[in-house]
């Protein structure tokens, strides 16, 4: 086996399970508060306290992944191409 067909191979066993990962799981964390909603921030005492909400992930604490934005950016597009209407006189 060559080097070439190897990456090759690699390369498509990551493509499928980030596309299966996608599928299962369409959200992840959102990568500025670590999934909380909110920062944390300390009072004068040292201690931790909530902060203000995350304007990323407006205070859910979940983004949606890149493949499955691209996916449902996808499927909009195609439902919007073949859902028009046939103008009337062409079969």
């Amino acid at each position: 086996m060559t080097l070439a067909l190897l990456a090759i191979a690699c390369l498509i066993l990551v493509t499928l399970s980030y596309a299966g990962l996608c599928a299962a799981s369409p959200f992840g964390d959102c990568r500025r508060c670590h999934g909380m909603g909110h920062e944390l921030t300390t009072d004068r005492k040292g201690k931790p306290k909530r902060g203000k909400d995350c304007r990323r992930c407006k205070a859910t604490g979940k983004r949606i992944r890149v493949g499955r934005w691209l996916y449902n950016r996808w499927a909009r597009i195609y439902r919007a191409g073949t859902d028009t209407p046939r103008p009337k006189g062409i079969r």
